[in-house]
């Protein structure tokens, strides 16, 4: 196992890169200005008053990890992040902003479709989803939201929350406003790791531009007692990519067994691919 480690360190890096997490734009508001040009969509609120009867409450409750957007590390702008594996403990204070008609209807990091009539929010490292309690710091008005993306990728912000938090907090006229972020835990969750979709999986475990570094990655995972391994050439806009897969797997067990073997390995959280 030692000789496997350090066989595996020169590929690293490239592997963080290569197995991102999808995320949403990462976009902030834009002020009140002159008119766009036709066809330019911007960020803003509906046409209509928020309803509030259609706003469902949030009802915390432990729920298994979502099976897109849990993937650490991922980069953004440049900057990695590190996705908590438990949101334990977690109270933040800082700057929230939040987002609207522009990515209303969107998949969110998660997988599910953005809805900014529901009590939603985005953020950059809290597992996918986690149920947090946000308080004004100012007005003293406080809701619990479900956070289901990713985002704000601006520094000076903790959350990002949906057009109807923002109403409920106070903020959606400001467009931002200081907050603490408090996460919701449970004192028996249940399990919570990552699962595939659907069944096979692939597990992605790194993604290269030169074949020769994907095929000494394989070497190595095979070497180690990882199989089945293969490598696949694809085509994408900047060229061809070879990518190391772990697979295809057809038993839940036996997917979950070999997401943890990685983990153990250095590399982070395998992306789940479908054939």
């Amino acid at each position: 196992m030692t000789r496997l480690r350090c066989l595996l360190v020169p590929v690293l890096l490239a592997v963080l890169v290569g197995c991102a997490a999808p995320v949403r734009d990462a976009e902030p508001l834009e002020p009140p200005g002159p008119a766009k040009p036709p066809g330019t969509i911007v960020d803003g609120p509906p046409d209509v008053a928020l309803d509030l009867s259609q706003v469902r409450t949030v009802v915390p409750a432990p729920e298994p990890l979502s099976p897109h957007g849990n993937h650490s590390p991922y980069t953004v702008l440049g900057e990695v992040y590190y996705v908590k594996s438990s949101a334990d403990g977690y109270v933040s204070r800082g700057i929230a902003s939040w987002y609207g008609t522009k990515f209303h209807g969107r998949l969110t990091s998660s997988g599910e479709p953005y809805d900014m009539f529901q009590l939603t929010a985005a953020h950059r490292t809290l597992p996918l989803p986690t149920f947090a309690e946000v308080r004004h710091l100012e007005n003293g008005r406080s809701i619990i939201v479900r956070i289901n993306d990713r985002g704000p990728f601006h520094p000076d912000r903790v959350i990002d929350l949906s057009w109807a938090a923002a109403v409920k907090l106070g903020i959606e006229q400001a467009g931002t406003g200081p907050v603490e972020v408090r996460a919701i835990t449970f004192d028996d969750p249940i399990t919570r790791q990552v699962r595939p979709a659907r069944l096979p999986v692939l597990l992605q475990v790194g993604a290269f531009s030169e074949q020769a570094r994907a095929d000494g990655l394989a070497r190595a995972l095979t070497d180690g007692g990882v199989a089945p391994v293969r490598t696949e050439r694809a085509r994408t806009e900047n060229g061809s990519i070879w990518r190391v897969q772990v697979g295809p797997l057809y038993e839940l067990g036996q997917s979950l067994h070999w997401v943890e073997e990685l983990i153990s390995l250095g590399f982070g959280r395998p992306q789940f691919v479908y054939p």
